[in-house]
């Protein structure tokens, strides 16, 4: 079955089969039971909450993502690529078209942004850029330069 919109319904069954992906993960497998251990219900009811929030369809999502994500033993910027890829492929097996552009731009907004404020180097880039396309990684070297800071003012 394909979703031609974006509904509560819809991202839960999205966010449900996206993390039993995850689950079965090399990469991405350890580090979310790591984090979440056995309170996986209750990250799945958050995550459906986040994207109904980020897609404009409820407004039930509290919580501080930055924050959340700081805490997660063995984070690093390459995994935001294959959370992408996973991601994407998810959207692609159970959307249609338009639906699942409006929510693979967002998980992408969504991925940068994090990686930005887990990652930023205050006199560099970001480690690794989340690419617009294939949900991969892009080369560092492609990535546009990290925006400055401006300095604390006295």
């Amino acid at each position: 079955m394909q979703f031609d919109h974006v509904t509560d319904e819809s991202i839960g069954v999205l966010i449900r089969s996206f993390y039993a992906k995850v689950r079965r993960d090399a990469q991405l497998g350890p580090i979310f039971e790591g984090a979440i251990g056995n309170n996986w219900d209750n990250h799945i009811s958050k995550m459906c909450d986040f994207w109904g929030a980020a897609m404009r369809i409820s407004r039930h999502y509290s919580g501080d993502m930055l924050t959340a994500h700081r805490r997660v033993k063995g984070l690093q910027p390459a995994l935001f690529g294959r959370w992408l890829e996973l991601f994407e492929q998810t959207v692609a097996e159970l959307f249609a078209a338009e639906a699942g552009a409006a929510l693979c731009d967002r998980a992408r907004k969504t991925a940068h942004n994090l990686q930005l404020a887990l990652f930023y180097r205050r006199d560099s880039r970001p480690a690794v850029a989340v690419s617009s396309g294939s949900g991969r990684p892009a080369d560092a070297a492609d990535a546009p330069a990290a925006p400055t800071r401006p300095e604390a003012r006295a």
